[in-house]
């Protein structure tokens, strides 16, 4: 009799390997395939049986092709079975009367709550809405509006009616960026929208009995413990995250340390906390059960440890959310429990290979996660460097190797995900897994499970101390490395480079896996050539962010949206951007004017990248100006030359300033010249400075780019402006459905009529524009990376 994990020759962990290849594969298309192909897979096992007896090669190829085909198709088959719940365009921003289920726990915001919804029956006539939405419920009515009711105490099992405005899945494209709609599918959300305020929103049970909510009703009982023992204390969100998963409950501030130090995989419920769990359970019963005899004749003591310590695995990963690394965790460990009820022994490969095709099995899109690929690859770099090397040494060697072996071996997959790594990650971590993981997370579970509020205390305490720590390390100046995105032929070779290098010790030359790190460091992203003008026009949605390079200068114009307390655009988009790209300082900023949707993010990139000055509109004392060196007011006049490329301010007039004027007309105007074409940026002016502009300037309005002034709105763009810049490219830059309406159609329709060829952010994406020796030449962030789960529009 065979376990599982001894049933998984070498051929068949290949086979998996295969079957994982074959679901990324298909991850990777811009278009689902037809499931009528697949019929085509029938052959292979016909080729193979063909060939039982003959080319060993051959066979062992089409095997491999079979699985691979197996893995694609298994993962087209999920797809098109999830993207049919969608709700139909005409539907989108339309009052929907629905009841359901809150089917999650409710995030609080500084605007309202937000929520996952099991939508049961939709009541509004002719309305199709996909079984599992994601709601908001805003304070102010959605828009900045006074609220007509406040925001209910809401809990997950509950059955509710509601009156709900949906739109389909959408969000920003942009280099470097975080991919909102790939997410969205995974967790099968498939519309997003918000409580209409009405008089028909109304409870209609207080508790629906399914195990999924009853698990999230749990999970709200542990939450409200947690908040009711410690309050307001700094770091109740923390051990509501070892606790129930509650990232959400982390301030930004500490998640930024914890991204610093390299401890951010800690602040989850981690594999590393699940064993600790299933551990601990299973030797205490181990311990118990040995000291019964009537107990120990009927079930051995190991297989009683087996069973609860499984079980206590399974609730746990349950409670947190049931991210990858505690689905990995979880099957290992499954995996490991089956080898010990049976009394066989286990392979540590063949037990990662067969964790791998569960949780590919049960959720295809998982590749798509940083956490699959860093959660994966640090067990196999763990076994790699410990399973089947000959002697024993010293536990605390053990550690070191296993900790130098994860911290190298990670680097090349975390500089291609996030262009950063932390140098004192094995410090911190040395630190902070005994301490979070032994001593708070421990404390933290029966301090909830149990009436003991001391355990909680204590624990909170142990993560003050810990977290002092931390934050030492963190402000430390070489903490984190930092650079560009390495090209992904790069980041393979240094992996390569790892295993060389992590060979047993008696291999040769091993030092030389370090120069197959070259390349990760040194082959550096493309840059503009000497008087080229490239312009990368970054989609954030209702706002403005706009970058700007010469061959050895960068700029950027405006900053984006805020988006709420802790997000803006300038953390979340502009900043990976100028990391990933190898922009390591900016030389100058404009901020255009107050307005949030052009200097919501400025405070971040002041905070994150080195700005050389700063030249905006802004009044005195703005918030916005907060961390700026030499900053200076924008006027007509100013004009500098970087690399052969003339950059003028042609609005305001500096009288301007001695008087009440809109914000909007004070934007700061900016044209930029080359040699190989122009653009005008006029920020979110309307037809009163596009008149000054057109009487005073009227010369230096042409040009070959405009980025539309305000969004398309019908206060800007008159005629007479559109034809004194004549340009043959307009770009509007506009959120997706947004509250205003921009671009309003007769203004596009402008710009049509004259024959200018029109693009918008929300449905191209970002866009690049390179003005460059060999002509103009413009990419949409969309087109270059289209995956089958965008929106088509």
């Amino acid at each position: 009799m065979h376990t599982p994990s001894q049933a998984v020759s070498t051929g068949h962990k290949t086979d998996i390997l295969a079957f994982a290849a074959g679901i990324w594969l298909l991850q990777q298309q811009s278009a689902l395939p037809g499931l009528f192909w697949a019929w085509l897979l029938l052959t292979l096992p016909l080729l193979l049986y063909a060939l039982r007896r003959g080319n060993p090669f051959l066979r062992s190829l089409l095997r491999l092709g079979l699985w691979l085909g197996f893995g694609f198709f298994w993962a087209a088959s999920f797809a098109h079975w999830r993207l049919a719940d969608a709700l139909p365009e005409v539907w989108e921003g339309r009052d929907i009367k629905v009841s359901g289920v809150i089917a999650s726990l409710p995030v609080t915001n500084e605007r309202g709550l937000r929520f996952e919804f099991d939508v049961e029956h939709a009541a509004t006539s002719g309305a199709k809405v996909p079984a599992h939405i994601q709601l908001s419920w805003f304070d102010d009515g959605g828009f900045g509006r006074a609220a007509t009711h406040a925001v209910p105490s809401l809990h997950p099992g509950e059955r509710w009616e509601l009156t709900v405005r949906l739109k389909r899945p959408h969000g920003n494209a942009n280099p470097y960026g975080f991919d909102y709609e790939a997410w969205l599918l995974e967790r099968n959300i498939r519309a997003t929208g918000y409580v209409h305020e009405a008089q028909g929103n109304r409870r209609l049970a207080e508790r629906v009995y399914r195990p999924g909510y009853l698990i999230e009703v749990v999970r709200e009982a542990a939450s409200q413990r947690l908040s009711q023992v410690l309050g307001e204390r700094p770091y109740t969100g923390v051990l509501k995250a070892l606790a129930i998963g509650e990232q959400s409950a982390i301030s930004p501030a500490q998640w930024q340390v914890f991204l610093r130090t390299g401890v951010n995989h800690l602040m989850s419920i981690s594999g590393v906390h699940v064993t600790m769990v299933s551990g601990l359970i299973f030797a205490l019963t181990y311990w118990l059960w040995r000291r019964s005899q009537r107990l120990t004749l009927r079930l051995p003591a190991r297989k009683a440890a087996v069973v609860t310590g499984a079980m206590a695995a399974l609730v746990y990963a349950l409670l947190s959310g049931f991210g990858v690394p505690t689905q990995r965790t979880l099957f290992m460990l499954s995996v490991v429990a089956i080898a010990l009820w049976l009394g066989r022994t286990s392979r540590a490969f063949s037990v990662l290979s067969l964790a791998l095709l569960a949780v590919l099995l049960l959720d295809p899109w998982a590749v798509m996660s940083p956490g699959f690929w860093l959660s994966f690859g640090a067990v196999v770099l763990i076994l790699y460097v410990s399973a089947g090397r000959i002697g024993r040494p010293h536990w605390l060697a053990e550690w070191g190797r296993v900790q130098w072996a994860v911290t190298l071996g990670l680097v090349p997959a975390l500089l291609a995900m996030f262009q950063q790594v932390s140098i004192i990650s094995p410090l911190a971590n040395a630190l902070a897994i005994p301490l979070i993981s032994l001593v708070v997370t421990p404390l933290t579970l029966l301090g909830t499970i149990l009436p003991l509020d001391f355990l909680l205390l204590l624990a909170h305490t142990v993560m003050a101390w810990c977290m002092a720590l931390l934050t030492w390390f963190s402000e430390l100046p070489a903490a984190v490395w930092q650079q560009h995105g390495p090209p992904p032929w790069s980041v393979i070779v240094a992996l390569c480079g790892v295993l060389w290098l992590l060979l047993p010790r008696g291999f040769p030359a091993r030092w030389l896996g370090l120069l197959w790190f070259a390349p990760l460091f040194l082959v550096q992203p493309p840059k503009p050539g000497p008087g080229e003008l490239w312009l990368t026009v970054l989609d954030v949605g209702q706002g403005l962010a706009t970058v700007v390079r010469t061959q050895h200068h960068a700029l950027l114009y405006d900053a984006g949206p805020r988006f709420g307390g802790d997000a803006d655009s300038g953390s979340r988009i502009i900043v990976p951007y100028l990391r990933g790209t190898g922009v390591s300082h900016l030389d100058g900023m404009v901020i255009t004017h107050d307005d949030i949707d052009h200097s919501g993010g400025a405070a971040s990139v002041l905070q994150s990248v080195p700005v050389g000055w700063m030249i905006s509109s802004l009044p005195e004392g703005s918030p916005m100006l907060t961390g700026a060196g030499n900053k200076f007011r924008c006027f007509a006049g100013q004009s500098w030359q970087w690399d052969g490329v003339h950059f003028e301010i042609l609005h305001p007039l500096w009288e301007s300033y001695a008087r009440e004027f809109k914000d909007n007309d004070r934007g700061c105007v900016l044209k930029i010249s080359s040699a190989f074409g122009s653009v005008l940026l006029p920020a979110d002016i309307e037809r009163w400075s596009e008149q000054d502009l057109l009487q005073r300037t009227p010369g230096l309005l042409a040009a070959n780019l405009l980025i539309v002034p305000h969004h398309g709105s019908r206060t800007s763009s008159t005629d007479a402006f559109i034809v004194a810049v004549n340009p043959t490219t307009a770009i509007f830059t506009v959120g997706y459905r947004n509250r205003f309406g921009h671009p309003k159609p007769d203004v596009v329709e402008r710009y049509l009529a004259r024959g200018i060829k029109t693009y918008r952010t929300d449905i191209s994406g970002a866009l690049d524009v390179h003005f460059a020796a060999g002509g103009v030449s413009l990419q949409s962030q969309r087109e270059m990376r289209r995956r089958y789960w965008q929106a088509a529009h």
